[in-house]
């Protein structure tokens, strides 16, 4: 056996429990996501109003996403984890017994404020892989994804429609408590990486300053606009172009996981063929095809061709996007980058549902599909104005 297949093999067992934990909490987050506009309606709120509860939790994530992931680097992965894994499950908790439309926005900023669980396993995945695996492993944290959006979402609309509102979110609660298990018992602590000699905001500067890790930033803030508009305003779009309950938006959330998490398995070696650069290039171009394909459909089928095209696209662009981060980075820096990655990501979180929520307010439900293609596109033109080299 060759020391190459060897060290693949445990690189993937070492990984094992990072996927693990990010299933588990992609799996409370999509019991919660096609809930929140019904669940926010119930105390008669509006569209508007909706998006901005949706953006809330990444308005607040904007300032703790980059301070996380430099404590990442300074203390290790695992402790952040555990504590951004705790607070999960203290705002799922105040959601569950939410008696107003206010006390949901109180449980969604506690989570925001708390928010580093992905940066953070993104980190962890860079510590342990090698460049060339990089995009591979990534490929794996989107079949957790994948396969939580798959499974989350129908059960939310059951646990909804058999004992009300405040079901999902206090399942999701307990499969935080898993996770924090999960992540104290199995995942390994490893030292924290070197430290840096700059402050945090110098680091910062120092980070945003660079032609490279600046394009990629700007290009996932554009790609996470996008596909955070489709996310926050598809259970809103479904209800009022082809009424569809809580539960039937449940399965068209799911169905979009199932292809993200098919197309994921067969991401490695799409990577080797393509290369990152030019695989997320097609991936944005699916993007715009597939929302483009959404804002006119009237019928079931036609939805669920532009979910099914548009989700190919966005399960290609993310894991690629994020190893050319990676890449662009000294190795102590990582956690730094997804962290300010994350703070920029979850700008584009707060402005997608926000924006999604506004414009179906209007009544214009095709502008808000024709939107986040505009926004999908956008990021080959980011690509294109920079001077950065395209590796």
């Amino acid at each position: 056996m060759s020391a190459e297949t060897t060290g693949a093999r445990s690189g993937r067992a070492s990984l094992g429990p990072i996927f693990l934990t990010v299933f588990i909490d992609v799996l409370a987050l999509t019991l919660v996501l096609p809930l929140l506009p019904y669940y926010a309606e119930s105390f008669g709120a509006s569209a508007l109003t909706v998006g901005l509860l949706l953006a809330s939790f990444s308005a607040c994530q904007l300032v703790s996403g980059p301070l996380l992931g430099r404590l990442s680097d300074r203390v290790g992965r695992k402790p952040v984890l555990v504590v951004s894994q705790l607070g999960t499950c203290v705002g799922l908790l105040v959601m569950a017994f939410s008696p107003s439309i206010e006390w949901l926005f109180v449980g969604r900023v506690i989570d925001g404020l708390t928010a580093g669980n992905l940066s953070t396993a993104q980190a962890y995945i860079t510590d342990e892989t090698t460049p060339e695996q990089r995009t591979r492993a990534y490929g794996f944290f989107g079949i957790a994804f994948g396969v939580g959006f798959l499974v989350g979402p129908a059960i939310s609309g059951a646990l909804a429609k058999a004992y009300g509102f405040h079901a999902p979110p206090l399942g999701a609660a307990g499969l935080s408590l898993v996770s924090v298990f999960a992540t104290a018992t199995l995942l390994k602590s490893r030292p924290a990486p070197q430290r840096g000699g700059r402050t945090f905001f110098g680091g910062l500067a120092h980070m945003v300053g660079q032609p490279a890790p600046r394009t990629r930033i700007l290009e996932l803030f554009a790609y996470v606009l996008s596909f955070s508009m489709v996310t926050g305003g598809l259970a809103l779009f479904l209800q009022r172009r082809l009424d569809f309950d809580v539960d039937e938006v449940g399965y068209a959330f799911a169905f979009s996981g199932l292809v993200g998490a098919l197309v994921q398995g067969g991401l490695g070696r799409a990577a080797k063929r393509l290369g990152e650069h030019r695989l997320s290039a097609a991936g944005v171009l699916l993007m715009v095809l597939g929302y483009a394909l959404l804002g006119p459909a009237t019928g079931v089928t036609a939805v669920a061709l532009g979910l099914a095209v548009g989700s190919v696209g966005s399960a290609v662009v993310r894991p690629s996007l994020t190893t050319l981060l990676t890449g662009a980075v000294a190795d102590e820096e990582r956690g730094l980058a997804l962290g300010v990655s994350q703070s920029g990501s979850s700008l584009a979180q707060a402005l997608g549902p926000a924006l999604a929520g506004w414009v179906i307010h209007e009544g214009w439900l095709g502008a808000w599909a024709v939107l986040a293609a505009a926004f999908a596109a956008s990021v080959l033109v980011i690509r294109w104005l920079s001077p950065s080299p395209s590796v």
